[in-house]
């Protein structure tokens, strides 16, 4: 038997399953750098350590170690199977009759950054930047492709001393497609423990990046809330209808809304001039979202809109009116339809954005 372990980043994260693989196994095969994270598992066994670049060596050593009738331990850090050994493992299996393996999954560098930053992920993609076996021109198209799909994107392997290109040519694609002001999330792993930063595109070269670095790019509905980087999901939030807003869209319904700017309205502009007040009462409060400058009022209970103008805007409002009269045709409609509302929200937020 051939167990292709995962470990993880650090022992802290490591499995259960894991350890009890490593513990059951013969012979453990694996990178030297790794081993000082599992050292306490493995006394009394067979211990082959490799250096970077002998991936397929480490292969070829546990289906011989296996055919030699041993339990075989093939370490990884993070998970096998993202840019681990499994990938390398079953390339040269086919090789091979009657091998029985096991893949043991582990954290992985994405998700690990991620428990750090707080939850950036949602709907994302995994790219490595290194070019050492990848072509520059295939990671420039898979890089520009996630970032028009508006992915999260996780960097692995992002920059190195001699290894600049890719990093450059990557950053030019964000840059353009995302904008300057997309949240960005570093973790960079040292001797003593990681370093964790939250900033943006624009401002992503201020900061050290390197081989040992996992970079997260938000997507157009991440923010960064109280030190944290946040991906919504779009979760709807039980809430009361305002006698006021039922007032509003009772209006709205019967044709009598506003449309435009309301100068006449007492408050105009509640929010920066000029504005669009077709939309004075939201419909889709609360949102619960804060990429849009929304907050809630912390131990009250209460959402702000205060900050947010993204409702406000022409363009915005053009998209809400495309669709809103599928979906609302009377106003208990903003709490019975509430997810179809949110979904139209994210749909006009990433259009308009």
């Amino acid at each position: 038997m051939i167990s292709v372990i995962g470990i993880g980043p650090s022992r802290e994260n490591m499995s259960i399953r894991a350890m009890n693989a490593i513990g059951a196994a013969d012979v453990i095969i694996t990178y030297k750098k790794y081993i000082k994270n599992i050292e306490d598992l493995v006394e009394g066994k067979e211990i082959i350590l490799k250096g970077m670049g002998d991936e397929i060596k480490r292969a070829e050593l546990a289906v011989s170690k296996s055919q030699e009738g041993k339990r075989v331990a093939l370490i990884s850090s993070g998970d096998p199977g993202v840019f681990g050994m499994a990938n390398v493992f079953f390339q040269i299996l086919g090789k091979y009759d009657d091998v029985e393996v096991e893949v043991i999954p582990g954290v992985t560098a994405a998700n690990f950054a991620a428990s750090l930053l707080g939850a950036p992920l949602h709907d994302f993609a995994v790219i490595s930047l290194s070019d050492i076996l990848t072509p520059l021109s295939e990671i420039k198209r898979k890089v520009n492709a996630a970032a028009k799909g508006d992915f999260v994107i996780a960097i692995y392997n992002p920059l190195s001393k001699t290894r600049t290109k890719p990093f450059e040519e990557a950053y030019k694609i964000l840059l353009e497609t995302k904008g300057p002001k997309t949240p960005v999330g570093i973790v960079r792993s040292t001797s003593d423990g990681a370093v964790v930063t939250v900033t943006n595109l624009h401002d992503l070269l201020d900061h050290e990046i390197n081989m040992s670095t996992t970079v997260i790019v938000g997507n157009s509905m991440t923010y960064v809330q109280d030190g944290h980087m946040i991906t919504p999901r779009g979760y709807k939030v039980p809430y009361p209808t305002h006698p006021l807003a039922v007032e509003f869209y009772d209006k709205y319904l019967a044709g009598e809304g506003n449309k435009g700017s309301n100068r006449e309205c007492e408050f105009y502009p509640c929010h920066s001039h000029p504005q669009n007040c077709t939309f004075c009462y939201c419909p889709f409060y609360p949102c619960g979202d804060s990429s849009t400058g929304g907050k809630w009022i912390k131990n009250k209970g209460v959402w702000s809109c205060e900050n947010c103008e993204w409702i406000h805007r022409d363009k915005t409002v053009e998209c809400i009116q495309a669709r809103l009269p599928e979906i609302l045709q009377e106003v208990d409609d903003l709490k019975n339809k509430k997810k179809d509302l949110l979904k139209l929200r994210r749909e006009c937020m990433y259009l308009t954005k």
